[in-house]
């Protein structure tokens, strides 16, 4: 360009010569020169940015209804207020609200949209869920763990439609001509036996502001440690790779077919130290850590879930090389991510890039202690959109016989908060009312109980006269898991014990205490190297000796490894038993009135 402008400046020094001489083709080298100077200053002056709007979700698991949850957040004067949220009308209302500030823009689900859902959803096995989101319009869903809660064949059949029977429940019970998502389902790094993916991996958009074009190319993947959080027979024959080589592995192929920006889309969450919209990355720990430290530094933003945790936050913040946005929209439908890009389209990058989660008021409700929590000023109300609220009322309508049957009492709520040895009131009574419906020796003859804290959901908080409903029932255990009760050896229970802490994801930082029945305890302590952490272990005031056998009750999920409890696969004699949610209901219909278990089941040393 720079000879070309000195050759044009040389014909304009010297034009009134070469008139004289050939008029005809100066003025033909001069228009030339003219043009290239005019296509110059324009192609300096044109604006070169699109805008474009990522709206991120994730953890939805089927919460159609509002689930009765406040968001904590900042209000004016420094202050907190409650902002009731959620409700898949409302959050319809709000992506449409969304969408609409920008026309460039994309929905995006980072996993568990489906999976652990509460009854209006998984009594028609999620297939209402779906339903709502075709109606939203989502563009894509990179699949979580809980999308295989009920087996690969049944999540095929949430995508690709159909009424095919997979589960104990009947499929298609309202809409007899289920289609499945209308959006694509992504899962790169989720590979079957042929080495093709379950899923595709990834999905090119355009964007356009009308004279410039850019292309973002998504990679979605599930976490890597799926096949330890799910039903182990419902992942047999898929392999779950590792998160950071599958995506850089896919950035050069997206990169060929144009995509300037790459957007990592992953069901693996961290945990922050800030509130919902902390933008601060250091402290951040978890399972999302160790794979961004070895992703490709060019991923320009990573849209994270699992956890359940809100924030925002630049990854740079913790490794300078890794400038990554990092987001999520904690769960059940109660925030929604937007996340704003300003991309240069002439040099494929993005210039900004800032996120907010946004809160998804819409209905107040009563709070389970007899107060309630209203509409907050501070924080926009959304208006429910009238189709998904006209879905959601049909499937509610036909749960609500079932919802609302009656099966006990209980005198205050009983929740998960968890004591200084990290069980909770509402674990331990889960457990006791296993080891009720399995200790006769026709059921399995079992001694101990012990049940995961991952599989209990909500908590069950007193409302009224203390009546307890079937539907509250289900929340709390919406898996459909089965009780399995199986021989182990005192020894085999100490190293079961011992696992809460030093197994694949369990961690001192992050354990997974399983939650015992009564009659059941022992102690730990932490600053004991790992394998030698439990001790005082009895059963009914008695020491549990390594060589005597004993029989443990626990679902499905547990009996066969879940959760990286790699000894329960140990057990021996095995008996089947029960639905799980059956034996919380009959333990609940012959104690009431029940009062909340008391949390000393389990002595924490160190502290």
């Amino acid at each position: 360009m720079n000879k070309i402008n000195n050759i044009c400046a040389f014909f304009r020094v010297r034009s009134g010569l070469w008139k004289a001489v050939v008029p005809a083709l100066t003025s033909l080298l001069l228009s030339g020169c003219q043009m290239g100077t005019r296509e110059e200053s324009a192609d300096v002056r044109e604006p070169a940015t699109v805008s474009v709007r990522l709206i991120g979700f994730n953890d939805f698991h089927g919460n159609l209804e509002p689930p009765r949850i406040a968001i904590n957040a900042p209000a004016a004067g420094g202050a907190t207020v409650a902002v009731p949220a959620g409700g898949a009308a409302y959050f319809a209302g709000a992506i449409a609200a969304l969408k609409a500030e920008n026309p460039n823009h994309a929905v995006i689900s980072a996993g568990d949209m489906i999976g652990a859902s509460p009854l209006v959803s998984a009594l028609f096995l999620d297939e209402p869920t779906i339903e709502a989101f075709n109606l939203m319009g989502v563009d894509f869903n990179a699949v979580g763990n809980h999308e295989f809660d009920k087996g690969r064949a049944e999540l095929l059949r949430m995508k690709q439609g159909g009424c095919e029977k997979n589960t104990a429940l009947e499929p298609c019970r309202l809409n007899k001509n289920f289609s499945g998502a209308n959006f694509p389902f992504l899962a790169a790094n989720t590979v079957k036996a042929d080495g093709q993916t379950l899923f595709p991996g990834t999905v090119i958009k355009s964007f356009s502001n009308g004279a410039f074009t850019v292309k973002i190319g998504f990679i979605g993947m599930t976490l890597k440690g799926t096949p330890a959080s799910v039903t182990p027979t419902g992942v047999a024959g898929l392999a779950f790779r590792d998160e950071a080589q599958t995506a850089n592995a896919l950035i050069p192929q997206l990169r060929s077919q144009g995509a300037q920006v790459i957007v990592v889309v992953i069901h693996e969450g961290g945990y922050p130290p800030g509130g919902i919209n902390n933008t601060d990355c250091r402290g951040m720990t978890g399972g999302i850590v160790p794979v961004l430290e070895n992703l490709d530094p060019s991923v320009d933003v990573v849209i994270s879930g699992h956890t359940h945790r809100a924030y925002i936050c630049n990854y740079a913040d913790i490794n300078p090389a890794k400038p990554f946005l990092l987001t999520s929209a904690g769960q059940y439908g109660t925030l929604i991510t937007t996340i704003d890009l300003t991309i240069d389209a002439r040099a494929g990058r993005v210039l900004d890039k800032r996120a907010n989660n946004v809160i998804v008021q819409g209905a107040p409700f009563e709070s389970g202690a007899g107060g309630s929590v209203g509409l907050k000023p501070d924080y926009p109300v959304f208006q429910p959109n009238p189709a998904v609220a006209e879905l959601v009322a049909k499937y509610a309508k036909e749960a609500a016989p079932l919802a609302s049957r009656g099966v006990g009492r209980i005198t205050a709520s009983i929740n998960r908060r968890f004591a200084p040895s990290r069980e909770h009131a509402l674990g331990n009574l889960i457990a006791d009312s296993q080891l009720e419906a399995a200790r006769s020796p026709a059921k399995g003859g079992a001694q101990i109980a012990l049940m995961n804290p991952g599989g209990v959901r909500t908590d069950l908080n007193i409302s009224g006269d203390g009546a307890v409903s079937y539907g509250q029932v289900f929340g709390i255990l919406p898996f459909g898991n089965y009780l399995v009760v199986k021989t182990f050896t005192g020894a085999q229970i100490r190293r079961l014990l011992e696992q809460q802490w030093a197994s694949g994801a369990n961690t001192v930082a992050t354990p997974r205490v399983l939650l015992p029945s009564r009659g059941f305890r022992y102690a730990y302590d932490l600053r004991r190297p790992t394998g030698e952490r439990v001790g005082n272990i009895t059963l009914n005031g008695e020491p549990v000796v390594d060589g005597e056998r004993y029989r443990v009750v626990t679902n499905d999920f547990l009996a066969a490894g879940g959760d990286n409890f790699t000894v329960f696969n140990e057990g021996t004699d095995v008996v089947g038993g029960e639905p799980y949610v059956d034996a919380l209901i009959a333990y609940l219909s012959a104690n009431s009135p029940i009062a909340p278990p008391a949390t000393d089941r389990i002595t924490r040393i160190d502290q």
